[in-house]
């Protein structure tokens, strides 16, 4: 099979395996090690040159290590030093002992026992980062505990790829090549961060001057693998240089730059580095050892959520947190993955049972981490007076509030709207759940709980009972929809807006309650459009009718106006704009009874843009509703069709 061919085999196949497994909201890496083990010697055998395929993916280790080491930083090692050095030192250390224990019992030697115990003390660092954004617990208690122990372990693969090579050498001669390997990455990673600071600030100015983005490109490559190169001549691996690149790389003002740039090299070859992976399982080995992989994943699921659980809890975490940080981090990670290429001469089976293991540990985590929040509630009773308290507490800070506006999130956009709030009189309770920025915005004076705006007893606490609007400030769809559900529940009587990235999700929430959707996207894009045609020398009072038809256009809810004595004085053009009218459907109404089909207000020019039955506002109603004694109809349109639409309403 010639480059081409076997390029176009593995980007066709990884395209269809990945689309697949992002419905099902599985992880990408899956779906390329699926890919490895369909097309590879094992399954199909369409990839013949499978030693080729492993040269290029060498690279995608050389980039993902090179974007660790573009995050590394000290403040933020600083920050976190307590969970980073405290937490995940011991995590790793603790996991490593008992899981190489484990091994050994199975007859295996001390040193392949160590490596895979490093193999199976990783956890997925892209996986387990996402699910805490998508749940927006990043700076909740135990998300700053998984990411503080996921950060140790990024650091503790640096280690790792040095001492896991010599490990498998001769007992005899593992003492003095192991002491020659760490005397080889002390000097020259030595040599590289002393001469290498002072050099790369100056080389990217330099570079930086050219004003060419292929030029950039091309010198960040240059960078990362010539002290890749640097390292592999030294007897280290390529990964170690490639760290110490992007971590000099991070004390400059190119780090941002550079990241986006690398970010498509990196998730290629990374992509191919997996699939390589995939191609080394053998399911015809693993049929006769299904026991013995069903054992090791059990080993490991049992092993490091027992370490990290009672390494987090005597380290002062509630046992409900403790809990919660040892389930997100049992499974294995992507690391696990590197490092396993690295054990030469491991025994095939070994090997199969790792890779199997790593896999499926994998393909559980987001399945955990979605029952976890059961199984500690189910477990640490003292869960239920925690929230309890919690609950207790926001009741307490909103019990005299009425008639106010429930701000779901108190981010930036959050902040912004309760300052508008305040200058208008308007009270407001904000929900978040960032507990330093509670902190901190509780101190200023702000209203602002710690709450999760998602669970219908927060909402309940913080007066949704007797609130008069209820906005979701933070741009998260299902987040809003979950909000959106309980409070139909509760009140459906009760208007939400809901803030949202684009217009992808407007029909989405809107079908889920929303009384009004306000894009982001769109709303950047008015803004940038009408300073730019003043700029452009548009008069401004055209402008300002063009945002206001856009729009009108896009919310419901801003079409048109009511109309009122103030406004007679107005131009012809304003008198002559489409008006709102509401119209009550008082007993001796002709429409009762009728659906608006059948009622054909747009012959006169007219729509109905909402009904209000019993304080329930319906926007934008269906042909097919039935109208019904009581109800409001809110009519649009110039001023004599909406006198002829109302006639038609009451008189017929």
């Amino acid at each position: 099979m010639s480059a081409l061919s076997l390029v176009l085999l593995l980007l066709g196949a990884s395209v269809l395996a990945v689309v697949l497994f992002r419905r099902f909201n599985l992880p990408p890496v899956l779906g390329y090690l699926a890919v490895g083990s369909v097309i590879g010697p094992h399954a199909l055998n369409l990839m013949h040159d499978v030693h080729q395929a492993e040269y290029l993916a060498e690279f995608g280790v050389v980039f993902l290590m090179f974007s660790i080491g573009l995050e590394f930083s000290l403040p933020k090692l600083y920050a976190m030093k307590r969970i980073v050095f405290g937490l995940g030192l011991l995590q790793v250390v603790v996991s490593m002992a008992l899981i190489a224990g484990l091994i050994m019992l199975f007859d295996v030697s001390w040193q392949f026992a160590i490596a895979l115990g490093g193999v199976f003390a990783m956890s997925s660092t892209a996986v387990l980062t996402k699910l805490l954004a998508e749940r927006m617990q990043l700076d909740s208690a135990h998300g700053r505990e998984i990411l503080g122990v996921l950060l140790f372990q990024d650091l503790a693969v640096v280690p790792l790829l040095v001492i896991i090579p010599s490990l498998t050498q001769p007992p005899e001669k593992l003492a003095m090549l192991l002491g020659i390997a760490l005397l080889k990455a002390v000097v020259v990673l030595a040599v590289i961060l002393v001469f290498g600071q002072r050099l790369m600030r100056k080389w990217f100015h330099f570079v930086a001057r050219a004003k060419s983005s292929e030029v950039f490109v091309l010198n960040v490559l240059l960078i990362t693998l010539s002290l890749a190169t640097v390292t592999e001549l030294a007897g280290l691996s390529l990964a170690l240089g490639a760290f110490v690149a992007g971590m000099l790389i991070s004390e400059t003002e190119y780090r941002l730059q550079v990241e986006e740039d690398i970010k498509p090299f990196r998730d290629v070859l990374m992509g191919l580095f997996f699939v390589t992976i995939g191609v080394k399982l053998d399911l015809h080995i693993l049929v006769g050892l299904w026991w013995q992989v069903l054992l090791a994943l059990a080993g490991l699921l049992l092993v490091k959520a027992l370490v990290v659980g009672l390494l987090s809890w005597r380290l002062g975490a509630t046992p409900g947190n403790a809990i919660r940080s040892a389930l997100w981090l049992c499974a294995g990670g992507e690391f696990g993955f590197v490092l396993l290429g690295e054990i030469v001469r491991l025994p095939r089976e070994i090997q199969q049972v790792a890779l199997t293991v790593l896999v499926l540990s994998m393909l559980l985590a987001p399945f955990i981490v979605h029952y976890s929040e059961r199984i500690v509630v189910r477990f640490v009773a003292s869960e239920w007076l925690m929230r309890s308290m919690q609950l207790t507490q926001i009741a307490a800070r909103t019990m005299g509030t009425e008639k106010h506006a429930l701000l779901c999130g108190f981010g930036r956009s959050g902040q912004y709207l309760a300052r508008f709030l305040g200058q208008e009189g308007v009270n407001y309770i904000a929900l978040d759940l960032d507990p330093d920025r509670v902190r901190e915005a509780a101190a200023g004076g702000e209203s602002v709980v710690f709450g999760d705006a998602g669970r219908r007893e927060t909402l309940i606490a913080a007066g949704l009972m007797r609130a008069s609007v209820v906005i979701i400030t933070m741009a998260d769809t299902q987040l809003a929809e979950k909000i959106l559900h309980h409070v139909h529940e509760l009140r459906p009587e009760l208007p939400v807006v809901v803030r949202t990235f684009d217009e992808r999700d407007m029909g989405r929430l809107t079908r889920a309650g929303a009384a009004e959707v306000v894009p982001e996207a769109l709303e950047a894009s008015l803004m940038l459009a009408s300073h730019a045609l003043v700029l452009l020398g548009i008069p401004l009072n055209r402008v300002l009718k063009r945002v206001r038809q856009t729009r009108s256009q896009r919310y419901s809810l801003l079409r048109g106006f009511y109309r009122g004595l103030s406004d007679r004085d107005r131009d012809d053009d304003d008198e002559r704009m489409p008006r709102l009218h509401s119209v009550l459907l008082t007993p001796r109404a002709i429409a009762i009874g009728k659906t608006l089909d059948a009622l054909d207000l747009e012959e006169l020019g007219c729509e109905v843009s909402a009904i209000r039955r019993r304080g329930i506002r319906a926007v934008e109603p269906l042909p097919e509703t039935r109208l019904e004694e009581g109800d409001v109809v809110v009519v649009l349109g110039e001023p004599e069709s909406v006198t002829v639409a109302e006639q038609r309403l009451l008189q017929g």
